[in-house]
């Protein structure tokens, strides 16, 4: 089969339905077709409906390519749907639902919501925890939102009051960074012990040598973690101590935050976060060549069992970004 390689090779191939359709069966059902209600492999290809019918018995016996997955039903084609997560998954900085909307002839509105889509089939649910083997682990936490300088008279009146109150409206996220390896990131609710010491032990294996800054909330991790504290107001580096992996990570958040999406709400901000890390988890490196081609078919192999729907991304029914 032949796999695109460039954004240019990828709009060409992905015009075709069949080549879509060929493309997302590869990378949903390598070992063959199977029903997504029962399991049952030996399933009949409709050619001129484009669907499969499972020889079981049962409600929804007929079956697309898109049912069970982020695309389920979305009356766009898999024509549209292909380009769209191609751009998302190899712009560095984020591609905006405005431009989405204007390079697929979408309304900007169902960019948006196919941009959260594709974000949910980003999100990494590894339980495997960061730092085994001796590795070495950054921790550290920024805050999200608007800068205090931006803001109108009276709404800086109204939300800061008084000194050490420039952080008030902002969301706070913790990250954890395995040196040449993966990031993982957080919403949390405050920066207290109680708070970030049960995260880290959630993601980083005991005995992994763990670098923080010199903020409170990470001490008494030295009795499980081989914790070593840089002072930001004396160096920023230290030999090995040192935060500026996440330090890093942050920019880039931030760059496409600011200059990309201009404005998110943090109650979808965790899925931006899904969004960077995933790029960040699946840059290339000399142990890990990755290419746009590469991070395309990783997140098509991710889009089963992830279904959103409006009513969640619009907040209408339950959700949590935590």
């Amino acid at each position: 089969m032949k796999v695109p390689k460039t954004l240019q090779q990828a709009i060409i191939h992905f015009a075709n339905l069949d080549n879509c359709l060929a493309y997302m069966v590869s990378h949903r059902w390598p070992a063959g077709v199977e029903c997504p209600t029962c399991g049952r492999k030996d399933v009949t290809y409709l050619a001129n409906q484009k669907k499969w019918q499972c020889k079981s018995g049962h409600a929804k016996r007929q079956f697309t390519a898109k049912v069970g997955t982020i695309f389920e039903d979305s009356p766009l084609g898999l024509e549209k749907w292909l380009p769209a997560v191609w751009l998302i998954a190899t712009a560095k900085n984020g591609v905006s639902s405005c431009e989405i909307a204007r390079s697929l002839d979408v309304t900007q509105k169902t960019a948006w919501f196919m941009l959260h889509r594709i974000r949910k089939a980003m999100a990494n649910g590894s339980m495997m925890k960061i730092g085994g083997n001796g590795g070495e682990v950054e921790a550290d936490e920024t805050f999200i939102g608007g800068k205090a300088r931006n803001m109108h008279k009276d709404v800086y009146e109204r939300r800061i009051t008084g000194m050490g109150q420039s952080f008030r409206d902002k969301t706070i996220v913790m990250g954890m960074l395995e040196r040449g390896g993966q990031v993982r990131t957080q919403i949390i609710p405050d920066r207290q012990k109680h708070t970030l010491q049960p995260i880290v032990r959630q993601h980083v294996e005991a005995g992994a040598a763990l670098f923080t800054d010199e903020m409170g909330g990470y001490k008494g991790l030295h009795k499980e973690y081989l914790h070593q504290i840089i002072d930001h107001a004396v160096c920023y580096v230290n030999g090995r101590i040192h935060t500026n992996g996440m330090e890093n990570f942050w920019s880039l958040l931030k760059r496409g935050i600011n200059g990309t999406y201009v404005s998110v709400e943090p109650f979808h901000l965790f899925r931006y976060l899904d969004e960077q890390a995933f790029r960040y988890n699946n840059r290339a490196t000399k142990k890990n060549p990755m290419n746009d081609s590469d991070r395309f078919s990783v997140v098509l192999s991710q889009v089963a069992g992830k279904r959103l729907t409006y009513a969640e991304v619009t907040g209408k029914v339950g959700a949590t970004c935590f």
